[in-house]
């Protein structure tokens, strides 16, 4: 098969992969990874099927109807869910940006200071890198559209997919502790909340919902379309898991960490110079860059897919009809949310919110079980998506535990929240 025509086909689920990845998700993966080891690994397992299940339910649901997710939530659950979605996705359009422009502005600055390597020092980078790589998104979304977005997104995940699985290999890992953390769910002690959010971060939140922008890019717009959509996602999806096989096993076979985000990410690379030896400094500058990559290209895919968000939801304000087209780039709105998320979230790199910072993690926690409820319902009526493609008992069944399963993730986060407030306000 051609490299092109492979692309063609597999070029959503790699974008979907790539932008699911960000400095958040390495860290998490790599920390629980030290903590509880390799008998772990099946939780990534478990929340890349979890994703898959989410996304190729909304798909079946574009492909059957002609309309996006969100236009099928307005329309049958009224102007509430318009409004209530528009103010989520403001939010978390804020803290992600900040969270994304820190997390490639602390790894650049890792492989090239700018200004020392003391610790203000990296504040400073931060900060200068961050606003360069927000910028260098824009141009590469406005000057090169989708096809370009698309063929950076994919060296980019190359590249990082190449330097983490050869990275673990390169560490080698017990082989028998590798198969039983595979195939046998077992979380060690004290490892519940651990593990949670292992399974939670894996293939992002939101950003699954961008997959039905990526997809009418490439020309997908009806039910024939289906089985191609179901083999992209499906190799996003492994290529997730795999990616965060690997940096479970990374963090498991290093040991004990330090740090958090990206800090942590390139504790990692310190790490690897000294268990490999004499290959340890190639080994942590190829760690740091495909760390960089992974990061950067998780942050050019928000910049390039969320903007299709906000211009959909502005076209249901003004009363448009749902079609069956791709959101104009061109466009004031499409443009405008582009340039507030490049600018706005800036404020947030250099200054705490910490009580914004904590609704926050409450309401992401939130957002995936009501996406799964979501399409319970909408594909949960032949007659708004046809007999043929309602939910089988399957997927009614993995949906429903996907909701318990994150209803039990954002009480361990409000617990959590709520257990650290009194040490919170006394500092």
């Amino acid at each position: 098969m051609k490299p092109r025509r492979l692309l063609h086909i597999i070029g959503p689920g790699i974008l979907v992969a790539a932008t699911g990845v960000g400095a958040g998700d390495l860290a998490t993966a790599s920390f629980t990874g030290s903590v509880l080891g390799l008998a772990i690994l099946w939780a990534v397992l478990l929340g890349a099927l979890m994703k898959f299940v989410l996304n190729e339910g909304l798909t079946r649901w574009q492909l059957a109807t002609g309309t996006t997710l969100i236009e099928g939530c307005v329309e049958h659950f009224g102007r509430p869910a318009r409004w209530a979605f528009l103010g989520y996705l403001v939010f978390w359009s804020f803290f992600v940006g900040a969270a994304l422009m820190s997390a490639v502005g602390v790894t650049a600055h890792a492989i090239f200071p700018l200004t020392g390597t003391e610790p203000q020092d990296a504040s400073t980078d931060k900060i200068v890198y961050g606003v360069l790589h927000s910028a260098l998104a824009v141009v590469l979304v406005q000057v090169g559209g989708y096809r370009l977005f698309e063929k950076v997104m994919s060296v980019c995940i190359s590249l990082m997919f190449l330097v983490v699985v050869v990275s673990a290999i390169a560490l080698g890992p017990d082989l028998g502790g590798l198969l039983r953390g595979l195939l046998v769910p077992v979380i060690p002690a004290g490892g519940t909340a651990w593990t949670v959010a292992l399974i939670g971060g894996v293939g992002g939140t939101v950003t699954v919902l961008c997959y039905g922008y990526w997809i009418r890019e490439e020309g997908r717009l009806t039910t024939d379309d289906l089985a191609t959509c179901r083999i992209d996602l499906a190799t996003g999806y492994l290529m997730t898991a795999v990616f965060g096989v690997a940096m479970v096993i990374i963090g498991g076979t290093l040991g004990q960490l330090e740090g958090s985000g990206a800090t942590l990410v390139v504790e990692m690379a310190r790490t690897l110079e000294t268990a490999l030896g004499r290959a340890g400094p190639f080994a942590k500058w190829a760690f740091l860059i495909g760390a960089w990559a992974a990061v950067f290209s998780s942050l050019l895919g928000v910049w390039q897919s969320i903007p299709y968000l906000f211009a959909d939801l502005w076209n249901l304000m003004r009363g448009a009809s749902p079609q069956r087209t791709t959101i104009d780039t061109r466009s004031l709105p499409y443009r405008g949310y582009l340039y507030a998320l490049a600018i706005v979230p800036v404020a947030g790199m250099t200054t705490g919110f910490q009580a914004m910072q904590k609704a926050y993690a409450i309401v992401g926690a939130l957002f995936v079980p009501m996406l799964a409820v979501a399409l319970l319902v909408l594909n949960g009526r032949a007659a708004w998506v046809g007999q043929q493609y309602r939910n089988s008992w399957l997927t009614v069944a993995m949906l429903a535990g996907t909701t318990l399963f994150f209803v039990l993730a954002a009480g361990l986060v409000v617990q959590g929240l709520l257990a650290s407030a009194p040490a919170a306000s006394a500092s």
